[in-house]
């Protein structure tokens, strides 16, 4: 069974620390006219990329302990930063930080916005050889896009984000128009280590999805599936694909984050998935 103990929590949230801050510094490295600010804090991280983004937030604070007072002051210059970018600061908290740090945000301003899952999955040779020996659903085909900016792939994703499953809990608190959702797959497909698949129905695009590989974590992310070929096994065969070649290139765990409720998370538990923990999204408007 996957626990989900202290040092597994860290690895986790440490990968989406770094996947968060390594696409900061992609963007800045390679756009002179994005403003991008990035801090670290308390064992994680704040980002802003110079527009609208899903990019910009707060992760993985408060594993290490609670903030210390120099802490404390660092968060403040990161609230003014956000603010003077006329942008909400969205700090994603995981449910195995310390305590203080939710009571610290929520004094400060902050407010529930909601909550992810992230759930897990142990990678052996075990699960490679069911997955293996796994048929592929009926004319669906997977292939690894060589170009994050594959517009075949950029379409489809794009397009499949902007038409969510209805959830239990209601809409996503967040919400980009498609120009913001498309820049930030872009951003994201340039980082290192992260690798794009396109799925296929009898040669038409129907689904894409991404994996990134950090320390040994396999990051599932950017699955999302046309609505007119929904329920026909896209999502499977792309988590299989992902599954198999993180694998091969050494991974111990796969990850994936799903909004409580989703089809995403009903798909991902029957294919082994285990709920390891949530992140609370508290939200500080500007000022």
């Amino acid at each position: 069974m996957l626990f989900a103990d202290s040092p597994l929590v860290c690895r986790i949230e440490g990968a989406e620390r770094r996947l968060t801050t390594d696409v900061a510094t992609t963007i800045r490295d390679h756009s002179a006219d994005r403003d991008v600010f990035i801090s670290h804090l308390g064992g994680g991280a704040a980002v802003h990329v110079g527009m609208p983004s899903p990019c910009n937030k707060l992760i993985g604070i408060g594993l290490q302990g609670p903030l210390s007072s120099v802490e404390e002051l660092a968060l403040e210059s990161i609230e003014r930063t956000f603010a003077s970018r006329d942008t909400p600061l969205q700090a994603e908290v995981s449910t195995l930080a310390d305590s203080s740090v939710a009571r610290l945000l929520t004094s400060r301003g902050y407010l529930l916005m909601g909550f992810e899952n992230v759930l897990g999955l142990r990678l052996d040779d075990a699960l490679a050889a069911r997955l293996s020996a796994m048929p592929s659903p009926v004319g669906v085909m997977t292939q690894l896009v060589q170009s994050p900016m594959d517009r075949s792939w950029l379409d489809t994703v794009i397009t499949g984000f902007a038409h969510p499953d209805i959830v239990p809990g209601g809409e996503s608190h967040e919400s980009y128009p498609r120009d913001a959702i498309e820049q930030a797959m872009i951003d994201m497909a340039r980082a290192e280590g992260l690798s794009s698949y396109l799925a296929c129905i009898d040669g038409e695009a129907a689904g894409g999805a991404s994996v990134r590989i950090c320390d040994g974590v396999a990051q599932l992310c950017g699955s999302a599936t046309l609505p007119s070929h929904r329920r026909r096994g896209v999502q499977t065969a792309l988590l299989c694909r992902r599954l198999l070649d993180a694998f091969a290139a050494g991974c111990d765990v796969a990850v994936i984050t799903t909004q409580p409720g989703s089809k995403s998370q009903q798909n991902a538990q029957r294919r082994g998935f285990m709920l390891l923990y949530s992140r609370a999204i508290l939200v500080r408007e500007p000022r």
